[in-house]
């Protein structure tokens, strides 16, 4: 009975183990992260968006090991996995795929940023910068302010919803050219713009009507749908 009663308390063991190394790879809120990090010494941060969308801006000493490339394992076995790790991206997809993957490989405390870069920056976490990047608030007030009904679709070449949906906005912006402008706005070349719309997820619907928003959705729609809300 004895090497059977070891083998009981050895597996509860393993058990409560496994299920403390859970409670510490978790999502969360992008200003909690940003205390997590601030509380953490010498934070292992990884960005896991392309090398272009790094260098375009990215978080204080992050390091940029792309979820999409071929060398994500071989990159982060280079870190230490009984140390903290912060992973993000652009708006959370890529990051939750990479956040499962890193508890597979053994990382115990790992924290995801929910919503990823968009956001942070919706939060007033990313740092100033007074240059503005694509169109401005005032451009986008004129193309919005018109005799026709408006629709404006924010998107990205890396969303998946959004190039699911680009084939039949596309179609669209011809087939009701007359009642209604289509605008497709890319939310990486235009930040500013991003920013002061308070736009933190893609893809991002606006309906527009005498200037006014009349209609808004986040997310995956189908083309029957949107047709229902626009006309």
């Amino acid at each position: 009975m004895k090497p059977f009663k070891y083998i009981v308390i050895l597996a509860c063991a393993v058990f409560f183990t496994s299920c403390n190394a859970q409670e510490t790879t978790k999502t969360i809120d992008a200003k909690t992260f940003s205390d997590k990090i601030a509380q953490t010494p010498s934070a292992q941060i990884i960005d896991v968006r392309t090398p272009q969308e790094f260098s375009s801006y990215h978080l204080d000493n992050a390091i940029n090991i792309d979820w999409l490339g071929n060398s994500f394992e071989k990159e982060v076995a280079k870190l230490d996995p009984k140390k903290p790790v912060f992973i993000y991206c652009k708006s959370g997809g890529r990051s939750q795929s990479a956040h499962e993957k890193l508890n597979q490989l053994g990382f115990t405390t790992v924290y995801e940023m929910k919503g990823g870069i968009l956001k942070w920056e919706a939060a007033g976490l990313a740092k100033s910068n007074d240059k503005v990047i694509g169109m401005t608030m005032e451009e986008y007030t004129k193309i919005t302010t018109s005799d026709k009904k408006v629709l404006i679709n924010f998107y990205a070449e890396w969303c998946a919803p959004c190039k699911k949906m680009a084939p039949y906005i596309k179609t669209m912006q011809t087939e009701l050219a007359n009642d209604i402008t289509i605008i497709r706005i890319d939310a990486d070349k235009n930040k500013t713009l991003m920013s002061e719309l308070k736009i933190s997820e893609l893809p991002t619907l606006l309906f527009y009507e005498g200037a006014k928003v009349k209609w808004q959705k986040s997310g995956y729609i189908t083309e029957v749908d949107l047709k229902k809300q626009i006309q």
